[in-house]
């Protein structure tokens, strides 16, 4: 079984992980231990964001066409849910990997989530994938097919126009705004702590025409860099002496407007990872009507697509133990899409020229 994929046209082997390569971004995080930190771990905007889609996704009713297909899924992975999981590292990483585990008998008991950040797809020389390496500090273990061509490891990425092996995540493309954002945050608490005093120009005024010497001017200037200049030192009090006054001249923190930066900013943020911006409470961004139809496009452009890549791909991996197995989500038990469902019921059962046996069809409904 052919459980990796072939590409043709394949002459080199792939990198260790695309995301390890760190990308010249300024002060942006740019590699995922990075990113993550500064994104999930430090930003409440990036973590409500990717924790409200993960969420949505580890609490949505599954309908499996064998029960314990259905009860793999619904088990925990390291005491957190294996579809919310699943779900995050996608999301964050764009990539997210279960490991199959069986019995002796060489049934599947435990799907169990790896961190992706550790795995490394191994491939020949040719650069055809050939197994997984989990690397844990100094240790690694090889994850491949077992003897009979079943696969070790269910794998789903993100789409990833430049990679092949790997998927892109959304914290990549949300850095730039996370960068901003939590910029913004510290700025104005350094504000705060110096009594957010604006910034401006030293002006030497001699009584004598006496112009600065050039070492005075150099230790001057070493002296502003070092003890004013900085988000660390913003509105920090000065003390002035041998003629020189304070002009301020820069526009004040009003000026610049940091609460409507930091606003953009966040909206960036949940637009990278698909979030509706009226759920996170940003102001200012009533695009839907009411919370519940914001709520309802959340589960239908964000939640449900991401549930149906994981829940399919597991389906797919765990076939050769389950037939024709496969893993929905069950629509008629998710509340947010209550009334879209019963607008569907009605229009379907007001349908005369439609057979029970019709209608049941469209509905989704077993004979």
């Amino acid at each position: 079984m052919k459980w990796f994929g072939r590409k043709a046209g394949r002459e080199e082997s792939r990198p260790v992980l695309a995301g390890a390569h760190p990308l010249r971004l300024g002060e942006w995080p740019s590699g995922y231990e990075a990113q993550v930190r500064e994104g999930y771990c430090a930003n409440p905007v990036a973590q409500r964001a990717a924790r409200l889609v993960a969420e949505a996704v580890g609490s949505a009713p599954v309908a499996a066409s064998d029960p314990a297909l259905g009860a793999l899924v619904g088990e925990r992975s390291s005491g957190q849910p294996l579809l919310e999981t699943l779900a995050a590292q996608l999301l964050l990483h764009g990539n997210c990997f279960a490991q199959v585990i069986c019995d002796p008998q060489g049934r599947v008991i435990e799907l169990f989530a790896l961190r992706p950040e550790r795995v490394t797809i191994e491939a020949d020389a040719l650069g055809w994938p050939v197994a997984y390496r989990y690397r844990v500090g100094e240790r690694s273990v090889r994850l491949g097919e077992d003897g009979a061509g079943r696969p070790g490891v269910v794998h789903v990425r993100g789409f990833h126009p430049l990679d092949d092996h790997y998927g892109l995540g959304c914290m990549g493309a949300a850095a730039g705004a996370v960068a901003i954002h939590n910029a913004a945050t510290r700025w104005n608490k350094a504000l705060l702590d110096n009594a957010a005093r604006p910034s401006g120009a030293l002006v030497h005024d001699s009584r004598d025409g006496a112009v600065l010497s050039p070492d005075q001017f150099e230790r001057l200037k070493a002296e502003m860099l070092a003890g004013f200049q900085g988000a660390s030192n913003a509105g920090r009090p000065m003390l002035l002496e041998g003629g020189l006054t304070w002009q301020a001249m820069s526009m004040t923190p009003a000026d610049m407007d940091f609460v409507s930066l930091k606003a953009a900013a966040a909206r960036e943020i949940a637009l990278a990872f698909g979030v509706p911006p009226m759920l996170l409470g940003l102001p200012g961004d009533n695009a839907y009507a009411n919370y519940r139809e914001a709520n309802r496009a959340l589960w239908r452009q964000a939640v449900l697509p991401l549930a149906g890549k994981i829940l399919g791909a597991i389906a797919e991996d765990l076939r050769p133990w389950f037939a024709g197995g496969t893993l929905t989500v069950d629509l008629d038990q998710v509340p947010a899409l209550s009334e879209d469902r019963s607008a569907l019921w009605a229009r379907v059962s007001a349908a005369d020229f439609l057979t029970d046996e019709e209608k049941r069809e469209m509905l989704g409904v077993g004979r």
